[in-house]
C-alpha cells in the first residue's frame, strides 16, 4: 500500500513538468483512488474461494448437478424465511406475502435463492463477487419479466456495498456462505450496518464436528460427489455457539437455531432438533422505536388477507 501511495505521489509531481498545479479534478481522482484502494485492502472475499466457484458458474441451474443440494435446500429454506418474517407482522399480500420487503441475498451465485423469494413479492438485491454468477443470475431472471423487474443483481463483495447502502434493507439472507468468507466478524459487521433497525438475518451453514467433517466433507465430496470435491474446508466451519456470539457482540438478537438434516438417497432436506451438521439461525438487529423494520414494510401491504401458505416451517 505504501508503495502505491508513493506512486501517485510521483504520477502528481510528474504532472505538467512537476512545476505547475496539479488541478482540483486531478487531485480528488488520486484521493477517491487511494481511499479506494484503502477501503478493499482487507476483504472478507476469500480469492481460493472464488477460484472454487469460477469454474462452476455456468452450472447453477442445473437441478441434477453439483448443486443439486442447494436447489432441494429451497424447500425448507424459503418457507423458514417466508414464515418467519410472516410471524412477525399481521398484514401481507395474498399471492404475494412479502411484497413491500427488501432483501439483500449476499453470495447470490446464479439466484437460486433470489428467484423464489422476488417470486414471493420481496424486492431483492442480489451479491456476489464473482462476474460470472452474475451473469448467470441476470440470464435466467430475464425469462421471467416479474422476476427481471424484482431481483436485480450486482458484482459486489458485501463490504464494497456498504457506503452505499447504509441501513438500506429490511432483510438479509447468507445462506451457504459464512463457511467461505475470510472474515467473519467483519461480515457480521458489514451485515449490521446495511441492515436497517429491527431487520432480520438469516443464516444457513455447516457446523465444526466431527459429524459434519464425515458428512459434509468425506462422504458428500469423497465418496458421493454430492459437492465437488474440495468445496468445503472443515477448518472454516461455524459452530452456532461461535455465530451466535459473534452477532451478539455486533448488536443481534438470534431468535431462533434449527438443525437441517440432507438424505443424499431421496435428495430431499428436513428440519431436525440437532445441529451437529447444518443448521439456520435467524437473528434480529437491535433498533429504536419508530424506525422501520420487516413487519412495518409488509403492514404497508394492500391485502390485510392471510395467505394460505403461511405456516410455520419449523
Amino acid at each position: 500500500m505504501r508503495g502505491t501511495l508513493q506512486n501517485y505521489n510521483w504520477k502528481i509531481q510528474l504532472k505538467s513538468g512537476s512545476t505547475l498545479p496539479v488541478s482540483k479534478t486531478e487531485i480528488k481522482s488520486s484521493v477517491l483512488t487511494v481511499k479506494r484502494l484503502f477501503s478493499t485492502s482487507h476483504s472478507s472475499v476469500d480469492s481460493k474461494e472464488m477460484k472454487k466457484f469460477q469454474l462452476l458458474a455456468h452450472k447453477w441451474w442445473d437441478e441434477e448437478g453439483e448443486y443439486s443440494a442447494l436447489h432441494s435446500m429451497n424447500d425448507i429454506r424459503v418457507p423458514f424465511i417466508r414464515d418467519t418474517l410472516l410471524n412477525m407482522s399481521s398484514n401481507y399480500h395474498l399471492g404475494n406475502p412479502l411484497s413491500g420487503v427488501k432483501i439483500l441475498d449476499v453470495g447470490c451465485g446464479g439466484g437460486l435463492l433470489s428467484e423464489p423469494l422476488g417470486r414471493l413479492g420481496a424486492s431483492v438485491t442480489g451479491i456476489d463477487p464473482l462476474e460470472d454468477n452474475i451473469r448467470t443470475a441476470d440470464q435466467h431472471k430475464s425469462f421471467d419479466p416479474v422476476l427481471a423487474k424484482r431481483i436485480q443483481y450486482k458484482s459486489s463483495s458485501l463490504e464494497e456495498i456498504v457506503e452505499e447502502s447504509m441501513e438500506t434493507f429490511d432483510v438479509i439472507v447468507a445462506s451457504e456462505v459464512v463457511e467461505h468468507v475470510a472474515d467473519l466478524e467483519m461480515f457480521i459487521k458489514c451485515c449490521s450496518r446495511v441492515l436497517k433497525p429491527e431487520g432480520s438475518l438469516f443464516i444457513t451453514t455447516i457446523n465444526k464436528t466431527q459429524l459434519s467433517y464425515v458428512l459434509g466433507i468425506v462422504v458428500a465430496e469423497k465418496i458421493m460427489g454430492i459437492v465437488p470435491e474440495g468445496t468445503h474446508e472443515w477448518e472454516k466451519f461455524v459452530p452456532p455457539e461461535e455465530l451466535e456470539r459473534l452477532l451478539e457482540s455486533n448488536g443481534f438478537s438470534v431468535k431462533t437455531v434449527n438443525g437441517m438434516l440432507y438424505n443424499p438417497l431421496s435428495g430431499s432436506w428436513s428440519w431436525m432438533e440437532s445441529t451437529s451438521v447444518n443448521y439456520a439461525m435467524h437473528a434480529v438487529k437491535s433498533g429504536a422505536r419508530g424506525q422501520s423494520s420487516p413487519t412495518d414494510a409488509l403492514s404497508e401491504s394492500e391485502s390485510e388477507q392471510p395467505s394460505a401458505t403461511a405456516g410455520t416451517a419449523v
